[in-house]
């Protein structure tokens, strides 16, 4: 595959969204993919594919796939790595940029940085909407999955990258909507519990 604007900004897309749901399952994707030789990754991301990385990456994917699923824990993981999957992915998408010019290496970066806070952010949320229920198989549920669609995601970036990316935008929105949704409805809660009850008026 050539790699051009167009594909590496697609790549930078998917693989920043990815990140910012599981920031270590999607580097070791991409590195046992380059490392193998199933796929070509634009020249800056090659050092991924290095044991060093693998095995730190997977270390770390192993106890994120146990943390994330504690009830309670998660929340306390995913706020601890607001300050790891958006540097990351900032850096992924600065390297996987490193051939475009200085100015395009920049707003990729920035792009990379933004998907991945808004991916993260909306992750935390939505889970912190799901962890009080009573029952922890939905929040293993909703873990697993946030997992597998990572890994999927990233390999489909490096095969069909604008299918990715746009893929990437739309669970965007979707979880931007569902954020907004969230708010408000927590809003209204607040709200009505704030209220004042009529009955003390007499």
């Amino acid at each position: 595959m050539m790699f051009n604007v167009t594909s590496i900004t697609a790549l930078i897309i998917a693989a920043s969204f990815a990140g910012g749901l599981n920031i270590y399952a999607t580097v070791l994707t991409l590195g046992i993919l380059t490392r193998f030789h199933l796929a070509l990754l634009p020249p800056g991301l090659e050092s991924l594919g290095h044991t060093w990385v693998l095995i730190a990456c997977a270390t770390l994917f192993a106890v994120e796939f146990v943390a994330d699923k504690i009830p309670g824990f998660d929340l306390i993981w995913n706020t601890i790595h607001t300050l790891v999957r958006i540097p990351i992915a900032a850096l992924l998408a600065y390297h996987a940029s490193a051939q475009l010019s200085p100015q395009m290496q920049i707003l990729a970066t920035i792009i990379g940085a933004s998907i991945a806070l808004i991916a993260h952010s909306s992750k935390t949320a939505i889970r912190a909407a799901v962890t009080p229920s009573p029952e922890p198989l939905s929040n293993i549920a909703l873990s697993t999955t946030e997992d597998l669609f990572a890994v999927i995601l990233t390999w489909i970036a490096t095969q069909h990258p604008i299918l990715a990316a746009t893929t990437a935008l739309t669970f965007l929105l979707v979880m931007l909507i569902a954020v907004s949704k969230l708010i408000r409805a927590i809003r209204s809660r607040l709200n009505a519990l704030l209220a004042p009850d009529p009955g003390e008026a007499h």
